[in-house]
């Protein structure tokens, strides 16, 4: 049986028989109880609060929505409900189908039970072979028929809503576990329509934004009074403006203007889709590169990479993607400071 010792009691004697037992000199014995329990106790402070976890559990569809202006007809995640341990937070999304997605704020500790609807219309045009739709997110845990793929990737089954040569379904639903060390932003997007890489192409993609859980809630900690989702396509931004306050979604679209109040923080969120790399530039402004103290006024970013950074907000200007043909194509947009 091992032979156990409370640090509060290393300055009482142990008999000889007791210390020869254990074959480790009692002095060192006691040294590493106490650094137990002292990692023990520091573990419980600043460790994962599970008070802080919580269940949420989210309806969405998938759904054709307006037309990209050349007519060709584009795709679209809604939300149709969220709860979080019972409580309704829909109205934070709009009640539209939005390119890009709802945006999803969830806590490590967290778990996520996600219904996805195929509510795409049957004759819009496929040039493959499926018409199951999917979410296939990147960052949290899941299990593997949570994958959000077609079963010629993951090689069990096809995992989405709609039609299928395994799932005839309009409805599939996915659980994921926010487990420990996935804070950040990650994307959200189809991986079945149409092929086995899926339309995010087209309209259905997303993003989570993860909170540590020892700070669950960091827009109110840092006072951020907007967070804004940016996605660098090929030829594009596509973007969502948060209200920390209000947790309201708004400002959807291509190229959007984003707001924000005088004198406030406001965090940007960057993901890049598509093929191409990125050179993003806030005009006029520098930002700490996180994980290093170096301040820098654009960052490269590639596909499917993430780049979060906040500033102050002193005056207005563009966004910009200063890679050069993507410069061309007009891919900036407007910073007002009110």
């Amino acid at each position: 049986m091992p032979f156990h010792v409370n640090p509060s009691s290393c300055d009482m004697p142990l008999s000889q028989s007791a210390i020869e037992a254990t074959k480790i000199p009692y002095r060192l014995l006691c040294t590493q109880a106490a650094v137990g329990f002292a990692l023990a106790m520091s573990i419980s402070f600043i460790g994962i609060d599970k008070s802080y976890a919580a269940e949420h559990v989210i309806n969405m569809t998938a759904e054709e929505t307006a037309d990209d202006g050349f007519g060709n007809k584009l795709l679209a995640y809604r939300m149709i409900s969220h709860t979080v341990d019972g409580l309704d937070v829909t109205d934070r999304y709009s009640s539209d189908a939005t390119i890009p997605g709802p945006i999803i704020e969830l806590t490590e500790g967290d778990k996520v039970k996600l219904t996805l609807f195929n509510a795409i219309d049957s004759g819009y045009p496929v040039s493959g072979v499926s018409k199951q739709v999917s979410v296939h997110v990147h960052g949290v845990h899941y299990k593997i028929l949570s994958d959000g793929t077609l079963k010629v990737i993951n090689r069990i089954q096809d995992e989405g809503a709609g039609e299928g040569p395994e799932n005839t379904f309009v409805s599939y639903e996915y659980e994921w576990d926010v487990a420990p060390g996935t804070a950040g932003t990650w994307a959200y997007h189809d991986h079945n329509y149409d092929n086995h890489n899926g339309s995010e192409h087209k309209g259905l993609f997303g993003a989570i934004i993860v909170n540590p859980a020892a700070n669950p809630k960091p827009h109110n900690a840092f006072k951020y009074s907007k967070e804004y989702v940016l996605y660098l396509g090929d030829d594009a931004f596509w973007g969502v403006e948060i209200d920390s306050a209000t947790k309201k979604q708004s400002k959807h679209g291509a190229n959007p203007t984003l707001n924000a109040p005088k004198n406030t923080d406001v965090r940007f969120h960057l993901i890049a889709l598509g093929t191409d790399l990125h050179q993003f530039t806030l005009n006029g402004y520098k930002w700490i590169d996180p994980g290093t103290p170096k301040l820098i006024s654009q960052i490269a970013i590639g596909p499917l990479e993430k780049h979060v950074f906040y500033v102050r907000a002193k005056n207005s200007t563009q966004y910009v993607d200063n890679n050069f043909s993507n410069k061309l194509m007009g891919m900036k947009g407007n910073f007002i400071v009110d």
